[in-house]
């Protein structure tokens, strides 16, 4: 089997991109789950943190589907969505766009350089969803807002929803971060266990100022990413909701990887969240695989050079965050 594919990064999450709309590969559904464990290995020739499968859609200008790098599927990825966006954008020629994902169609579009120099997507994260069952939570109670779980903490408090994949978010200090509480907690929460049954993303958040917030997350199925765009925009709602940040004003949301802006829009009881972001190709690249043989060679790779441009906004990012999350 011979493929085409392109990596690229959003805010350092990292991902193989392979073009079913031109190329008309014809993967099954075990094929792409295989796919996955054997390119994103992270100790093999490519690794990466999944595979965004860009397909044709009967009602949308173009469909993700999102396998993670131990196989499974994912409802939704918002890095990986902007650089789906870019993808699609620039093969149809287009300033926006809608992909269909899962859950939802959402939008999409070509924004002004988050740095200059950097290619710079935002994307709809929607549908919100708060209700235990959605992700699903086994709590005798029908959301969690800020509250404890006995059974995993004795001092943090907890802000469970679904952007539609599940996340479970805190609010904490700088000391929190420190040391192997949340690699202890995620790893409880994504093994046998009886109350989240299909696992969960795990964030930590750090306020660092008005407008500004750190985010580190243990992805369910990847485990510690440079960043989650779903969690990053949960983690946004989560502030607002607690009075720490404004809604229908832009969060400046920093991470291992670097930096993205989340705006959330509340009407009534509802809420969607922009994720502005960088859509960053790191290169081309052609394989030969054999599934059934669980091997692959790397037949061409042609780097690009966008990464060089990129780091210097990391560089920023890391500098301030050496200092910031201290506070």
């Amino acid at each position: 089997m011979n493929i085409i594919l392109t990596k690229g990064h959003g805010s350092g999450n990292d991902f193989l991109i392979i073009d079913e709309i031109t190329n008309g590969y014809s993967f099954s559904e075990n094929d792409r789950s295989a796919l996955a464990k054997l390119l994103c290995y992270r100790q093999g020739e490519l690794g990466a943190d999944g595979i965004l499968y860009v397909m044709n859609s009967d009602h949308a200008d173009g469909r993700m589907r999102v396998f993670n790098a131990d196989g499974s599927e994912a409802s939704m990825c918002g890095n990986g969505l902007r650089l789906v966006a870019r993808y699609v954008c620039e093969l149809k020629g287009l300033d926006e766009a809608v992909i269909e994902t899962m859950k939802a169609n959402l939008k999409v579009s070509r924004k002004p350089e988050i740095y200059d120099g950097v290619p710079t997507y935002q994307v709809e994260i929607s549908p919100v969803l708060f209700e235990l069952s959605a992700l699903p939570l086994n709590l005798d109670q029908p959301t969690l807002l800020n509250e404890k779980i006995e059974e995993l903490s004795d001092d943090l408090r907890f802000t469970a929803l679904a952007v539609p994949n599940p996340h479970l978010v805190a609010i904490v200090t700088g000391g929190q971060l420190e040391g192997n509480l949340q690699k202890e907690l995620s790893e409880k929460v994504n093994g046998p266990n009886v109350l989240f049954p299909d696992g969960v993303n795990v964030s930590f958040v750090k306020q660092l100022g008005s407008g500004n917030i750190y985010v580190r997350t243990f992805e369910r199925g990847v485990g510690f990413t440079n960043a989650c765009g779903t969690a990053m925009s949960a983690s946004s709602l989560v502030t607002c909701l607690q009075g720490l940040n404004e809604f229908e004003t832009s969060i400046q949301v920093y991470n291992n990887g670097g930096k993205v802006q989340c705006i959330v829009h509340r009407q009534e009881d509802k809420y969607q969240i922009d994720l502005i972001g960088n859509a960053t190709y790191l290169y081309n690249a052609a394989v030969n695989v054999d599934l059934s043989g669980g091997t692959f060679t790397v037949s061409h790779q042609e780097e690009l050079t966008e990464q060089h441009t990129y780091e210097k906004l990391q560089a920023e990012v890391q500098g301030f965050l050496n200092t910031a999350i201290k506070g």
